[in-house]
């Protein structure tokens, strides 16, 4: 009689114990049985990683550029707080780029986009009218990353 495999189908084990399934995943990779991988599943959170960091980069821009308009709009309640969440945020956004630097290709897409959430989040954070801030971005990306620039300094 042979020895019964200790690991489970790995298509029952995607819906089931997600972790269970990456570690199996990964043991069967580097075990190069590649017949016995889940490919479907695989295939889909590849894909979906790339997504995840391209929503992690609109996410930190909106936050930085929020606190940029604040700081612009709000001189008086300028705060170390803001500051260093526009410090955070870029160095987070810096080591994304570092890991795929494709990303930082798409960022003046990505700054259009950012740009209408974080009219909203400062509207509604400062209590100022959207229409108060510019129809478009007034940071150039090279501006919203680099780490000595804040505006009307």
């Amino acid at each position: 009689m042979g020895a019964k495999s200790l690991i489970r189908p790995a298509a029952d084990l995607y819906d089931e114990d997600f972790v269970l399934w990456i570690a199996q995943t990964a043991r069967l990779l580097r075990a190069a049985r590649f017949d016995e991988i889940d490919v479907e599943h695989l295939i889909e959170e590849i894909e979906a990683m790339a997504g995840r960091d391209k929503r992690e980069v609109l996410s930190r821009l909106t936050v930085i550029v929020q606190h940029l308009l604040k700081w612009q709009h709000q001189s008086r309640k300028r705060s170390r707080s803001w500051h260093a969440t526009i410090v955070a945020q870029r160095a987070e956004i810096e080591l994304l780029f570092e890991q795929s630097p494709s990303l930082r290709r798409a960022l003046d897409a990505s700054v259009a986009r950012a740009y209408r959430s974080a009219v909203a989040a400062a509207a509604a954070e400062t209590g100022l009218p959207v229409h108060t801030f510019p129809r478009e971005c007034p940071f150039s990306p090279e501006q919203i990353l680099d780490q000595n620039f804040l505006p009307d300094r």
